[in-house]
């Protein structure tokens, strides 16, 4: 994995990229969460999407090292 892309001209972390990618990506699952009432069921929302934000982001992690190997 590289660590930085270029962006025209503008070097850009990866991690950065990918963290951008995965709030977007938690931020749309919360959505549905909310709206299928799951939250109901949940103890503590915040520390739940914190989880789920670190989960996704070592998923892409996962993948991006898996599609440059």
């Amino acid at each position: 994995m590289t660590g930085e892309f270029s962006l025209h001209g503008v070097f850009v972390p990866t991690l950065l990229a990918l963290m951008l990618l995965a709030y977007l990506l938690k931020s749309g699952l919360r959505v549905v969460l909310q709206r299928t009432g799951a939250y109901r069921h949940i103890w503590h929302p915040p520390l739940f999407n914190l989880a789920v934000y670190v989960i996704v982001l070592g998923g892409l992690f996962s993948l991006m090292r898996w599609m440059h190997s």
